[in-house]
C-alpha cells in the first residue's frame, strides 16, 4: 500500500513538475560531469496530525536535519549543505500546531541551501526524516512533525494553510517498521526546555475595540483606520493565555456588505527578550457559502483512517476529490474576488503603502484564467511588510507586521 502510495505521489508531481523533469539537468550523466544538486520545490502543510515539510530535489543529496533554539525560540533545520537553490519562496507560511513558518535561506555562490522552521514553543513533538525517487530521477525529501505529549493552551486562530498538494500528501509512518529498508527513521528528539519565563509588562486593557488594535499594532495604523472608517466591526475577541507566556489576542472582523470575506487580528507578543512581536492581518474568503466549500472544509478534515475507508489510496483521494473541488473554489473565490475588487485594492494599498504596485499586481494575479490541469499557487506580494496572495483554494491575503517587544 506504501508503496502505491508513493507511485501515485511521484506520478503527481511529474506532472506539475513535466518542465523540470525533461530539463536536461536532470537527465543521468557521468558523475565527473554531472551538475550540482538543486532544491526546486519547498511545501509544508498539515495532514492528520501530523505537519509535513515536503522538498524537491533534482536528484538524490546529503541532508542534515538538526533540532535548535535561537533567543529561547525552537526552529528544527534542514541543510542541503551542497545543493543549488531554484526559485524558492523565501517564507512558507506555517500551520497553527507546531510550525509558525519555513524560512528558506541559499549560501553564497547559490552553494548549499537552508530550510529553517520555526517552531511554537511549548510544544514538544517528535519527527522523522525519509527520502524517496520520482520520476526524472528527482528526488522527495520529507520531514514529518508530530506533536506529543500534553499540548499548551490552544494558541489564537489564524486562518488554515491551503489543503496540501499531492506532493505533501504522504503516508503517516505509525512507527519506524513502517519506513522502507534503507531510510530508518531518525531520532526524535524533544524540545528544549523553555527559557526562564519572560516578565510581562503591563498590559493593555482588553476592550476589543479598534483602539486597542491600534495599540497593539501601531504600523496597521493604516489599514485598520480604512476598516473601521468603512464600516467593518469588531464580532470577536479572544484572549488567550498560557503560564509564563505573555497575552496573545485574535480578532475577527466582518461586515454585513461582504458577508462570505472576514478580517482576522492575531497579535503573538514575544516571550523572550530581544525577539519581536509577530503581527497578522489577513483578509480572507474563507466564509464563502457553496456546496463546494461546505464539501471541502468538511474533507479537510479526514484522517488517513477515514480517507482509507473511501479510497483505494491517498492519490485517488487528490484526483477524484480534492484537486475538482479547488479548481471550482479558486473559481469561485476569482468571481467573488472581482466583485469586490475595490475592497481588494484599498485593503492592499493601505497595508503595503510603499508598494504602489501591489494593488493592480494582485489584480492581475486574480484575473488570470484558473487552469484545471494545474495546482493554485501563493505570490509574495511584498517583503517588507510580508504580504502574501493566496490562490490555492479559498482566496486570502495575510499581511505579517513585527513589531518591538
Amino acid at each position: 500500500m506504501v508503496s502505491s502510495v508513493w507511485r501515485r505521489l511521484a506520478c503527481g508531481l511529474a506532472v506539475l513538475a513535466v518542465s523540470l523533469v525533461f530539463a536536461p539537468a536532470a537527465a543521468a550523466a557521468p558523475a565527473s560531469g554531472r551538475e550540482a544538486v538543486e532544491v526546486r520545490r519547498v511545501g509544508l502543510s498539515r495532514v492528520g496530525d501530523q505537519t509535513l515539510l515536503t522538498v524537491v530535489l533534482s536528484r538524490p543529496a546529503a541532508a542534515r536535519v538538526v533540532p535548535g533554539n535561537v533567543g529561547g525560540k525552537p526552529q528544527l533545520l534542514v541543510e542541503f549543505p551542497q545543493a543549488a537553490g531554484g526559485r524558492l519562496p523565501a517564507v512558507v507560511a506555517g500551520d497553527d500546531q507546531l510550525v509558525s513558518r519555513a524560512r528558506t535561506e541559499v549560501g553564497p555562490g547559490n552553494t548549499g541551501v537552508k530550510i529553517t522552521l520555526d517552531l511554537f514553543p511549548h510544544r514538544p513533538y517528535t519527527w522523522w526524516r525519509q527520502s524517496r525517487s520520482m520520476s526524472g530521477n528527482q528526488t522527495l525529501f520529507v520531514v514529518g512533525l508530530k506533536g506529543s505529549g500534553p499540548a499548551a493552551a490552544a494558541a489564537p486562530k489564524v486562518p488554515p494553510p491551503p489543503t496540501p498538494s499531492r506532493a505533501q500528501l504522504v503516508p503517516e509512518p505509525s512507527a519506524p517498521g513502517e519506513l522502507e529498508e534503507g531510510f530508518p527513521a531518525e531520532p526524535s528528539p524533544r524540545e528544549p526546555a523553555p527559557p526562564p519565563a519572560y516578565r510581562e509588562t503591563p498590559r493593555l486593557a482588553a476592550t476589543g475595540t479598534f483602539s486597542e488594535l491600534r495599540q497593539l499594532i501601531p504600523q496597521a495604523g493604516p489599514v485598520l483606520q480604512f476598516l473601521e472608517g468603512s464600516g467593518w466591526t469588531i464580532s470577536s475577541a479572544k484572549d488567550y493565555d498560557r503560564p509564563g507566556v505573555r497575552f496573545s489576542r485574535a480578532f475577527t472582523l466582518t461586515h454585513r456588505t461582504y458577508p462570505e470575506v472576514e478580517v482576522n487580528i492575531v497579535h503573538l507578543p514575544a516571550n523572550t527578550v530581544g525577539t519581536p512581536n509577530i503581527n497578522i492581518v489577513d483578509l480572507s474568503f474563507n466564509n464563502l457559502k457553496s456546496a463546494s466549500a461546505e464539501k471541502y472544509r468538511q474533507m479537510r478534515t479526514w484522517s488517513f483512517a477515514k480517507i482509507k475507508q473511501n479510497f483505494e489510496d491517498i492519490g485517488d483521494f487528490f484526483d477524484d476529490a480534492m484537486k475538482p473541488l479547488r479548481v471550482e473554489l479558486r473559481k469561485e473565490s476569482q468571481n467573488l474576488a472581482l466583485r469586490y475588487a475595490t475592497l481588494i485594492q484599498t485593503f492592499v494599498q493601505r497595508v503595503a503603502p510603499n508598494q504602489p504596485q501591489a494593488p493592480e499586481q494582485v489584480m492581475n494575479h486574480i484575473r488570470a484564467k484558473v487552469s484545471p490541469r494545474f495546482e493554485g499557487v501563493q505570490y509574495t506580494i511584498s517583503e517588507n511588510p510580508l504580504l502574501i496572495l493566496n490562490l490555492v483554494d479559498f482566496l486570502y491575503l495575510r499581511t505579517y507586521f513585527l513589531g518591538s517587544s
